[in-house]
């Protein structure tokens, strides 16, 4: 016999079906770049969710400082450091200025010498939509507090 004709005589072993496997291979990869695409989404658009959070953070504490910087001018002119006062809407401003120039939304809340700020980071997903996840907001919240010279651990 020729090569060719002993490999059609051949037969599977015995418990094994030829019949029946047809497009099980396709399933499999269907499956297998559904699990994927998915690992992508959550990589990709993951981090794309975790930069817009550090972002926000970033842009939360460089928003709080500034509005901590507006003093009222009076406060500055005061015989002790406790006559330091922050001047509301100047605070309001340079917290809104910072914000905008980020690229960011955000509320402000001022309680004495301390100047709070919430940054919303927009961001928009680009794998996950096709499972209906759009929005990944970074959203984080930053406090500054006035503070008159210098402090060191310890110090007076």
């Amino acid at each position: 016999m020729t090569p060719s004709a002993l490999k059609r005589n051949r037969r599977p072993p015995t418990g094994w079906s030829v019949q029946g496997d047809e497009g099980s291979v396709s399933v499999y990869l269907a499956v297998w770049a559904v699990a994927m695409m998915a690992m992508a989404g959550l990589v990709i658009d993951g981090g794309a969710a975790i930069a817009a959070r550090a972002r926000a953070a970033d842009l939360a504490e460089q928003a709080a400082r500034a509005g901590a910087d507006a003093l009222s001018p009076a406060s500055l002119r005061g015989l002790t450091p406790t006559d330091l006062r922050v001047d509301p809407t100047a605070a309001r401003a340079a917290t809104d200025r910072v914000l905008a120039l980020g690229g960011a939304t955000g509320e402000v809340t001022i309680a004495g010498l301390d100047v709070s700020v919430t940054a919303h980071v927009p961001r928009q997903a680009t794998v996950l939509t096709a499972v209906g996840i759009n929005d990944l907001t970074g959203t984080a919240t930053a406090t500054a507090t006035v503070l008159h010279g210098t402090t060191t651990p310890g110090g007076p």
